[in-house]
């Protein structure tokens, strides 16, 4: 995989991981402003299969704001999540609220380089791929990199948060 730079990208995930000298090859594509599903389209669209594809949901917690990441083929389980942060429940975030935390726009939350980073936990099912896809901070661009860099690069932990 080429390590990519600003010039290919110029989100705030792509700096973030040429930053820290994590090894990316960004995907873009041509994003449909009438697609049901932004993970569905991106692994459609680029031909991957989409339990490789992740996406970004942010939730509420009484401990503040975190985020879980789940295949686009799966649903994060809300239970299983707030066990993993160690709180009694969360729910889903406000989108308008998990734009002006993030500093992305909805179906274009990268899980890199937020404005600031909250507690995030990786579904495990990310360890049975060599490479894994996530938004690269706008519709119609994705990030592969490898499960472990995805887990550096966000602080993440790993737990069984997808059903």
């Amino acid at each position: 995989m080429a390590k990519r730079t600003r010039g290919d990208g110029g989100t705030p995930a792509t700096v973030a991981l040429t930053a820290a000298g994590i090894a990316f090859t960004t995907h873009p594509y041509a994003h449909d402003p009438a697609a049901a599903s932004y993970g569905r389209e991106a692994a459609d669209a680029l031909g991957v299969e989409p339990g490789r594809v992740f996406k970004t949901l942010l939730v509420e917690a009484e401990k503040g704001l975190a985020v879980g990441i789940v295949p686009v083929d799966r649903q994060l389980d809300l239970k299983a999540l707030a066990t993993a942060l160690g709180v009694k429940r969360v729910q889903m975030a406000d989108p308008v609220m998990a734009e002006r935390v993030t500093g992305y726009v909805v179906g274009g939350i990268s899980p890199i380089g937020q404005k600031r980073r909250l507690p995030t936990v990786l579904d495990d099912s990310v360890e049975a791929y060599e490479t894994v896809l996530v938004s690269g901070g706008r519709r119609g661009f994705d990030i592969e990199l490898r499960p472990a860099d995805l887990l550096t690069a966000t602080g993440a932990t790993y737990a069984p948060i997808a059903r």
